[in-house]
């Protein structure tokens, strides 16, 4: 009854008693042990299971999952519905003729997204059977993966998997760390440390671990990799000890153990619950402009396609308004159906005049296209220029659905740190009270021995400054997270740290601390190791000296710092921090600050990135009170983050500069290159970095994004300080609109000599402003305009001091301004994730810091200057293709069913087809499908190393201009133009009829069989002939494979009919086609009047074309004629061979 009460209390006081953060915490028991009787009650949660779900299907569903997922595409929709139509009333067609489509479409849709959840399925099965080693009853138990528990022990390895996210209760190590890479989670193969449990990490063998008693509280699973809050209460007898739980504990689910022998470790989130299952949250989906364009185009062809319907229903009723014109005494009309009401037979005739005209919409158009985009993304991930021979990578395509978006960019916002620069940091130099060291001296063009590298530019230090400037060595010695690799293989022969500085190498997360760390080496301070708490460091004098390392305050992007405090051997107790000079500066109280400010500066201008180093002593009192703050802090379960930053605020202060480091990040190889390319191409290149303004703007300098003679305005928290925000921007407004006047963007980004080059830099503090301004100002309203009035008539934008959050922001800002521009993002970091999948494209970098941009990104490339071929050549041909595609569809689709709206006219509205049913299957599926799959896969309208030093053709391509509403329009009249040629081309033919001696009825001109299907048949032949001849007329890259394929479709065609009307089809009703084609063919006018009609149909357009280019030539078709008179000379047509027989896209 007891215990009863107790859990009774425990409820209330949880769930009622205002404790509404224990809402969102976990109890776990390790080892499933019950707490000792009075500390708390025993409720056991639920957890789920450790299987882990990728697939979107089973058996059992997968058929009615899969409909329903293909059905609720507005295409697939239509269709089925005009299919149920023709199924349920009596409708000109066949219900082939939709169905066969349809299924074709459907089945291969769902075979795809089958076979690809099969493999899901096989995939997981093989992660859930994973054989685990479980803590139980002091034994090793081996069990599946799936059958793991929340509140197991977890025995692992090393370079095993953690089979689900564990909290490390001990390891093989004395000190209780071990070493663990998370390349499957955020790509970074670096060696990570991780922590286990004071209290548990004495605890090595299975009879130990099983022996530990106590509960774990932390939060429910989210998805953030990187935070974790919690406490573990151990348990000693009936006391219990409360222990802070923070990432550095949790060990993630697909992580590997390095360096270690083994650990033990308790479930905490198993299966679905997991961190890595969290993060499988796809994304959401991108559309391309060319889709949009697609679905509007759609919806006019609909509406185009009701008003056929409506027309012809009501000429049909006014037809038959005269009694000697109702339908014809074969028709076999029931008096149920003449007696039935006349809306009824009306909406009954419209749906069947619907299902007659439904061809005008190409169900085939959608297959086709996610064909071509699935297809064609293979010749990026086979492009060998696009291979980085280093990395041994290939580009990545995650999405084939905005290819392309590619070829359409405006804006492209990129990433600094491992996208402009190689992320490889050098360390320079250092100064310290003004003194400046360089690790190697060169004299006489000969570097001295690492050993004596230094140079004092400035005077010698004195004794005083001597040891400042060792307290300085020794505090970037210590303030860092880095591991030292403490053996390493040379000749077969294991070399320890001892046997020499140069065989130890050093493992972190950030190159900035493995070059700073490298770079005290080399000035005689080495960094050994950290062991059982103590950090050693082998002195110029090459003496171990020992330091305990007390507390780590970790980095992190918004304090943009990190400190550690360690005690000396002497006993005094020191707190070193290093971070960026920001945040550096505003908590000094002494030092020499305006010469290593000064210095600070200038290596910033040189494109340097710095850091400033100060440090302050702690008296034991002071200790104390850092330490409780700290534990007070650590040990929250709620809001932990936010107080532990402000008790970092309150513990990194009254400091005392000591000095700056210099550490240098090259640009990419080609990136210069690449940014004035993208200039050309008449894209605005953003930078967005987190770097300062300083630094970053020497890095724009060098890639070429800003010029010398670009006018620099500045939005940044040192001028807002001078004048208000309103004014600032009010102030470059004016300077920017007074010189651009009126001037559009597009004129301006031609770079023309007589304009000034504007290029902008605000600060992440002055952007937050803009972005949220002050409610009390009340001319804040349009802020968020005026600056995008000045980013608009800047060439160049440089956003720095930026956080991750806030690169989303701008672009999101770009993405929704009056001119909806299309975006796109590249980075290389987990910071450039958001900005990533915020735009419109996203790119990853893969660099060095980790995977994450590449696993969020839609494209990823090797390096930056990828991206100029990416956009130039891959996007420029992606979009020609694929807006050719599409335009072509709807013509050749307009061509295919005005003949059938205009026979209407002719056979009294009697919804009676022109062309057999055969033909009305086929005409999208094979007789004109192959031709233009090839064409939107394989053209090249310009060879693509003139593509490539000519980046302003791009320009022809922009804001959509090929799917542009006139250009849509003028292919709908031409395919109405051709339908109305061909019908009344071949209704001319069929004007004389005459009686022959055995009573068929023929044309008197042509000889030919007088019947409807030899009319249809004879329109349906001109009608192949003329869309292929089309497509044929606008290629311009042709190969074997084009002239298979488009002469193959015609002759296919041909075979086709010739069968098909030759033969008596023994499982057909109707042998309305026998001889049909082979009669046609018998007569020489026909055949001249075949070629007649095709040469009518495509005059318009030829002339059209030769007299546009003519008069008003674009540059591309400038350049397409200049090649065609090359084409003459040996080495232009042996270069054009090679490219046609390599296919190289």
């Amino acid at each position: 009854m007891g215990m009863d009460f107790s859990t009774l209390r425990t409820l209330i006081s949880r769930y009622c008693a205002g404790e509404e953060n224990w809402v969102d915490s976990r109890t776990i028991y390790i080892g499933h042990k019950e707490p000792p009787p009075g500390t708390e009650a025993f409720i056991q949660q639920r957890f789920p299971d450790n299987r882990i779900v990728s697939s979107k299907y089973t058996f059992w569903n997968f058929i009615p999952k899969n409909l329903f997922e293909q059905f609720r595409r507005v295409a697939n929709f239509y269709f089925l519905i005009i299919f149920l139509v023709q199924l349920i009333i009596d409708t000109p067609t066949s219900p082939i003729t939709s169905g066969l489509p349809l299924f074709f479409v459907i089945t291969v849709t769902a075979i795809k997204q089958g076979y690809e959840d099969w493999l899901r399925h096989k995939a997981d099965n093989a992660v859930n059977r994973c054989p685990v080693h479980v803590v139980q009853h002091g034994k090793i138990v081996r069990k599946q993966s799936r059958k793991l528990r929340v509140g197991d022990v977890v025995l692992v390895k090393e370079d095993e998997s953690f089979p689900c996210d564990l909290v490390l209760l001990s390891t093989s190590r004395d000190d209780g760390t071990c070493y663990v890479t998370t390349a499957s989670l955020d790509g970074e193969s670096s060696h990570k440390t991780y922590y286990a449990v004071q209290d548990t990490k004495a605890y090595n063998t299975e009879k130990e671990v099983d022996a530990i008693h106590a509960t774990i509280e932390c939060e429910q699973p989210q998805p953030d990799l990187y935070k974790f809050v919690g406490r573990i209460n151990v348990y000693m007898g009936n006391e219990s000890v409360a222990r802070p739980l923070g990432s550095e504990n949790l060990l993630l689910r697909g992580a590997t153990l390095k360096n270690t022998s083994y650990i033990y470790a308790v479930a905490i989130y198993s299966g679905m619950e997991t961190k890595m299952a969290l993060n499988y949250q796809s994304k959401s989906q991108k559309r391309s402009a060319v889709e949009k364009s697609m679905n509007a185009y759609l919806l006019v062809y609909l509406c185009i396609l009701i008003s056929k319907a409506i027309i012809n229903t009501a000429l049909k009723y006014v037809w038959q308004a005269d009694p000697n014109r109702d339908e014809p005494w074969y028709n076999h009309r029931t008096e149920t159906e003449r007696q039935r009401h006349v809306l009824i037979r009306a909406f009954t005739d419209f749906l069947a005049f619907m299902v007659l005209f439904n061809y005008i919409i190409p169900v085939s158009m959608y297959v086709t296209v996610e064909m071509q985009k699935f297809l064609g993304s293979y010749f990026i991930m086979w492009d060998d220029e696009m291979m980085d021979e280093e990395l041994g990578e290939r580009a990545v395509v995650n999405t084939s659905d905005l290819n392309e978006e590619l070829g359409q960019v405006e804006y492209v916002f990129t990433d600094k740190t491992g996208t402009l620069t190689e992320n490889n940091m050098e360390f320079i130099e250092c100064c310290v009270d003004g003194h400046v060291y360089v690790p190697q001296v060169i004299c006489n063009g000969q570097v001295l021995p690492d050993a004596v590298g230094m140079d004092m530019i400035d005077t010698s230090p004195g004794p005083d400054a001597r040891e400042r400037e060792e307290l300085f060595f020794r505090a970037l010695c210590l303030c860092h997270t880095v591991q030292v690799k403490e053996e390493e293989t040379v000749d077969g022969i294991k070399h320890g740290i001892h046997q020499g500085k140069s065989t130890s190498f050093y493992i972190s997360s950030s190159p900035d601390e493995v070059a700073l760390v490298e770079g005290m080496k080399r000035l005689g301070f080495t960094y050994l190791r950290l062991k059982d708490g103590q950090m050693e460091i082998l002195n110029r004098e090459d003496e171990i000296e020992k330091f305990e390392l007390l507390e780590v305050l970790t980095f992190d992007s918004v304090r943009r710092r990190m400190s550690v405090i360690v005690k000396a051997n002497t006993g005094e107790l020191y707190l070193f921090c290093k971070g960026a000079d920001s945040s550096i500066f505003p908590r000094v109280v002494s030092g020499k600050v305006d010469q290593i400010r000064a210095r600070v500066e200038q290596n910033a201008v040189e494109g340097l990135r710095t850091l400033c180093v100060a440090y302050r002593h702690l008296s034991p009192e002071q200790y104390e009170e850092v330490c409780h703050l700290l534990s007070d802090a650590k040990l929250a379960l709620q809001d932990r983050d936010r107080r532990l930053a402000e008790a970092y605020d309150l513990i990194e202060k009254d400091l005392i500069l000591l000095g700056a480091t210099a550490v240098e990040d090259r640009l990419q190889e080609k990136a210069a290159d690449t940014i004035e390319s993208l200039h050309k191409a008449g894209m605005k290149v953003w930078v967005l970095t987190g770097d300062k303004m300083e630094t970053a703007a020497a890095t724009c300098y060098a890639s070429k994004l800003f010029r010398r003679s670009t006018q620099i305005l500045e939005l940044t928290t040192k001028r807002t300080e001078e004048q208000s925000l309103h004014d600032v921007l009010f102030d470059l407004s004016r300077t920017v609109l007074r010189q651009h006047g009126d001037m559009t963007r597009d004129t301006f980004s031609s770079f023309s000599g007589d304009c000034t080059d504007y290029g902008l830099i605000i600060d992440g503090a002055t952007l937050s402003a803009v972005m949220r301004p002050n409610q009390d100002d009340l001319n804040s309203g349009n802020y968020k305009e005026i600056f995008l009035e000045i980013c608009r008539n800047c060439s160049a934008v440089l956003c720095c001091r930026m956080a991750p959050l806030q690169k989303a922001q701008i672009v999101k800002l770009i993405k929704a301004s009056k001119e909806h521009p299309i975006t796109l993002a590249v980075g290389d970091g987990a910071n450039d994730v958001s900005m990533i999948l915020e735009a419109h494209v996203g790119i990853g970098i893969m660099g060095k810091e980790g995977r994450q941009a590449v696993r969020n990104s839609d494209y990823a490339v090797p390096k930056f200057k990828h991206l100029k071929k990416m956009l130039l050549v891959h996007g420029h041909y992606y979009y020609i293709r694929i807006s050719e595609l599409v335009q072509y569809f709807f013509y050749k689709n307009v061509c295919f069913i005005f003949p059938q709206f205009l026979y209407q006219f002719f056979c009294g509205f009697s919804q009676q087809p022109l062309y057999d049913t055969a033909y009305l299957t086929l005409y999208n599926i094979s007789f004109t499908s192959l031709p233009i799959l090839l064409y939107s896969l394989i053209e090249q309208h310009i060879n693509m190393d003139i593509l490539k030093k000519d980046p302003t053709l791009y320009r022809d391509i922009s804001k959509n201009s090929l799917l542009r509403w006139p250009i849509f329009i003028y292919w709908t009249i031409l395919g109405v133009y051709d339908a109305i040629v061909m019908f009344f081309g071949a209704y001319f033919l069929f004007d004389n009829t005459t009686f022959t001696s055995n009573g068929q009825l023929m044309t008197t001109n042509t000889q030919m069989m007088f019947g409807n299907w030899t009319f249809g048949t004879l329109v349906f032949t001109v009608l192949v002939f003329t869309v292929t001849f089309k497509l044929a007329l606008d290629t311009h890259y042709w190969t074997w494979i084009n002239h298979f394929v488009i002469w193959g479709s015609l002759i296919f065609f041909v075979v086709f009919s010739l069968l098909w009307g030759g033969i008596i089809w023994p499982f057909l009703n109707y042998q309305r086609m026998y001889y049909v084609f082979m009669q046609m063919l018998s007569s020489g006018p026909a055949w001249l009047s075949i070629i007649l009609l095709i040469t009518a149909s495509l005059l318009p357009d030829v002339l059209k074309k030769v007299i546009w280019r003519s008069l008003w030539p674009t540059t591309t078709e400038r350049i397409q004629t200049k090649r065609r008179c090359l084409t003459s000379e040996p080495s232009t047509i042996f270069m054009l061979s090679q490219t046609s027989s390599r296919l190289s896209f």
